[in-house]
Order: C-alpha cells, then sequence, then structure tokens
C-alpha cells in the first residue's frame, strides 16, 4: 500500500471523523452561548432574504445527492428500475442546478459580508476559514462534474468513490479504490474531508440545532394581574400603572375618575 494513498485515503479521513464528532460534544459541553450561526439580519437584510434561501435550499439539495451517490448502492436503485443512464441523467442536471443555486446563493452571502462593514466586523477569522473550505469543495465538485459529466465522456464514482466511503463507514476501507479516481473529484474529496474536520469549531453547528423539543415541552400558561379577571386567590403584586385613553384619570386607590 502506498504510504501517500494510506495517509490521504484512510489516516486524513478517520481522523476527521474523529474531530467531528468529539469536536461537537466538547463545544455543546462548555460553549453552549456560541453555538450559534450569530446572525447578522438585523445589520443588512436586502441581500441576506435573497443569498440565504438560495444557499440554504441548494446545499440541502446537494447534500440529498450526496447522501443518495455515495451511501446507496448502485445495485439497490437499479432493484427499483432506476438504470444508470436515468441516474446519470437526474445526478449531472439536477447536480448542476444545485450547485448553481448553492454556489450564487454562497456568493451573495460573502458579497454581502464584504460589502457592509458592520457584517464584516462580525465575521470572525473562523468564518472566513468555513467560506473558503466550503467555497473550494463546492468549486471542485461542480468542475469535476461538468468536465466528466457534461462536458465529458462521463466518470462512474459509484464504482470507487461510492465504495471507498462505505468502507470508512463500516471500518473496511480501501484506499487502492481512490487511487486513479480524477484529480478534481480528489480535490472536491479532500476539501469536503478538511471541512468536517473544521466544522465543529465554525457556525456550521447550527445545523444540529433544529427545535425539536418544541414538539414535547409543555404548555406556557399565561395569567392575567388583573384583580377582576381569573379565579385565583393570589393578590397581584405591585407593577407599572395600567396605561389609560387620553383624558382619562385616576385616583391614588386606582378608580377612574
Amino acid at each position: 500500500m502506498n504510504p501517500i494513498d494510506f495517509l490521504l485515503w484512510v489516516a486524513f479521513p478517520y481522523a476527521a471523523m474523529a474531530v467531528f464528532v468529539v469536536g461537537h460534544i466538547f463545544r455543546y459541553r462548555h460553549d453552549q452561548f456560541g453555538w450559534t450561526s450569530r446572525s447578522s439580519q438585523t445589520y443588512e437584510n436586502r441581500l441576506l432574504r435573497w443569498g440565504s434561501p438560495m444557499f440554504h435550499y441548494g446545499i440541502l439539495m446537494v447534500l440529498g445527492g450526496h447522501i443518495v451517490g455515495l451511501l446507496v448502492p448502485k445495485e439497490w436503485l437499479e432493484f427499483f428500475g432506476v438504470t444508470e443512464q436515468i441516474y446519470h441523467l437526474g445526478a449531472t442536471w439536477l447536480g448542476s442546478v444545485a450547485a448553481a443555486l448553492t454556489l450564487a446563493g454562497l456568493a451573495i452571502l460573502i458579497y454581502r459580508r464584504r460589502l457592509n462593514s458592520r457584517v464584516l466586523l462580525a465575521t470572525t477569522v473562523m468564518d472566513k476559514i468555513m467560506y473558503l473550505l466550503l467555497g473550494a469543495a463546492l468549486l471542485f465538485g461542480t468542475t469535476a462534474t461538468v468536465l466528466f459529466q457534461v462536458l465529458g465522456p462521463g466518470y462512474d464514482y459509484r464504482g470507487t468513490i461510492s465504495p471507498w466511503v462505505r468502507g470508512l463507514l463500516l471500518a473496511q476501507p480501501d484506499p487502492s479504490l481512490m487511487s486513479h479516481v480524477p484529480f478534481f473529484f480528489q480535490l472536491h474529496v479532500l476539501s469536503a474531508t478538511l471541512l468536517f474536520m473544521l466544522w465543529p469549531f465554525t457556525r456550521l453547528v447550527h445545523v444540529f440545532s433544529a427545535p425539536l423539543a418544541y414538539f414535547v415541552r409543555p404548555y406556557i400558561v399565561y395569567r392575567s394581574r388583573d384583580q377582576h379577571r381569573g379565579s385565583g386567590s393570589r393578590k397581584p403584586r405591585r407593577g407599572w400603572e395600567k396605561s389609560e385613553l387620553p383624558g382619562s384619570t385616576r385616583d391614588r386607590q386606582g378608580t377612574r375618575r
């Protein structure tokens, strides 16, 4: 086994997995106040309302395509009638649309941060590194798709990259599968792996902050402090005086005159 292949396609991915898992646990335990996307909507909203939906919808489409292409064996898809030609057309053209939408949204978000000084001041060093790696992974993946799938004869990554990924997840790595993968596909995989390694230390942690507890939390009960409402015996506590219509007055006992 080539030492370089072992380093790139076995040691590096497993190191990224370990940092990804342990890093999220560590940050959640020690930095829950920083577990946020640090929204900058109050600083600028016009570009954000265009760039954010484009990026998020596009990246969800990209993620769905990668899950199917990398984790689902092609024999399973063929069993359900999805032939190689159908899969190739769908993955190529739908993937190209998703990549274009994601890149356009990301470009708008980066331009917004450079254009607005207040948004730029709220951008950390890790934010800049995250944007760089995310943009690189998207550009390398898009370039590989255009060169080989759109303009070229096509490349069946489900015979090399997909079984390599599944082998890693099953603790049966085979670096030889990645030895002869086209260069831009390799760059795409390596940049995405590095992005996953740095993920726990960036704002991307907010991906795992879906408010699922809202479905099981108890209702919030509101009770009035007005003495004339409700059946409780608790005396209302002293607070701000109730506002009245212009022209009306109250005596010291609170009776309108």
